[in-house]
């Protein structure tokens, strides 16, 4: 699963010009599942939401309180855009999103917990598959990117590509100290 977590002091979402959700001081999340995402991926990512330290404290001392701490409220909206991959071309491919059914179930699984581990009147969202228009007031601005398996929707170079390369560059490496280091033994 994948987040990006805005902190506001303002959120909302609207749906065919009606809002539907709207929060006051707290978190703007923007969720998207991957189509390997498991009821272990909400709890890493739902106890990360809850506990991330992105508020100050009464003294105005920086990153020292999370939204539970601050009794702040949560907006969350299902984006499955977020499991975009844009390497190649110009359109973005979504395989690595899981598809809707299942999704909308793991989503509303997520939504469960994090009302499960804070207060469930304090945790609000969209309209999952609706055609929505988010309006907030990022305060900082601060906003984060969370995975709760950490690179594993990005694609990696191939093993030996990485290997080839490391040759070629301490090769380059050592080609480039042979004349420094004959120039300094004249």
């Amino acid at each position: 699963m994948r987040a990006v977590v805005q902190r506001v002091s303002a959120a909302s979402v609207s749906v065919d010009s009606e809002v539907i959700s709207s929060i006051s001081r707290g978190l703007m999340v923007l969720v998207g599942i991957g189509k390997d995402d498991t009821v272990s991926d909400v709890e890493t990512l739902s106890n990360k939401l809850l506990s991330l330290r992105v508020f100050d404290d009464a003294s105005g001392a920086m990153w020292k309180k999370s939204v539970k701490d601050i009794e702040g409220d949560v907006l969350c909206v299902s984006q499955f855009t977020l499991l975009a991959n844009t390497a190649k071309g110009n359109k973005p491919d979504f395989h690595r999103a899981m598809s809707t059914e299942p999704s909308r179930q793991l989503y509303s699984s997520f939504l469960e917990r994090m009302g499960h581990l804070y207060r469930p009147e304090k945790i609000k969202d969209g309209r999952f598959g609706a055609m929505m228009s988010v309006c907030l007031t990022n305060e900082g601005p601060v906003t984060f990117t969370l995975d709760s398996r950490k690179f594993e929707y990005v694609d990696q170079p191939a093993a030996d590509t990485i290997s080839r390369g490391a040759k070629t560059s301490k090769a380059s490496h050592a080609t480039a100290q042979a004349p420094n280091e004959k120039h300094l033994r004249q």
